[in-house]
């Protein structure tokens, strides 16, 4: 059966995450997505030059959704504490509807990958601490934090839980919600 262009790659895109969500986490080689795909590798590389490309794909994706949808809440939310209350929930909302993303997110996937695609996984951290930075700036000239905060600690303190949560989902073989207890917690974090 023919497949529209494009259509075959984000099939093997879609069933390298549903690799990745197996909580044993299974490593992905081009042999077993091959199997799964009931495909040559040669016709996976016909869409992918290497196995690296795989993950810069799910890393686009990432990119893609996690960047549109933060973008979506600073243009509706004028409240800088609002604007990082909801781009934390954002952030492990995602990670409990995708959970082979989690695993490429926290670096779990990309172990004996090519190491550029953990410097583009710190690189979406940075972005996404610095957008944080900036929403907290606004929460400060609005009044909504004290005047000695330091909005680069926050910004970071909050990532670094948010890569926490991330971390206790994908090790608990998805068992531990990202989202449990964020109702609580956003009280300490976020003083709301």
């Amino acid at each position: 059966m023919a497949t529209k262009p494009g259509e075959r790659k984000l099939q093997i895109l879609q069933t390298v995450a549903a690799m990745l969500e197996q909580p044993k986490g299974e490593k992905v080689t081009t042999a077993a997505l091959a199997a799964r795909l009931e495909l040559s590798e040669a016709a996976l590389y016909r869409h992918f030059a290497s196995k690296a490309q795989m993950f810069e794909g799910l890393i686009e994706f990432i990119e893609q959704t996690v960047f549109g949808l933060i973008n979506k809440i600073i243009q509706e939310e004028k409240s800088g504490l609002q604007q990082v209350d909801a781009i934390v929930s954002l952030l492990l909302g995602f990670a409990q509807k995708n959970r082979g993303m989690t695993r490429v997110l926290i670096g779990d996937a990309l172990v004996n990958e090519d190491e550029r695609l953990q410097a583009r996984i710190n690189q979406l951290l940075d972005r996404i601490e610095a957008t944080l930075k900036q929403s907290l700036r606004i929460a400060a000239t609005q009044g909504e934090m004290g005047d000695a905060a330091d909005v680069g600690a926050y910004a970071n303190l909050l990532v670094c839980y948010v890569i926490g949560r991330w971390q206790q989902f994908a090790k608990s073989g998805f068992t531990r919600d990202p989202l449990a207890g964020w109702t609580a917690q956003r009280k300490i974090l976020l003083g709301r």
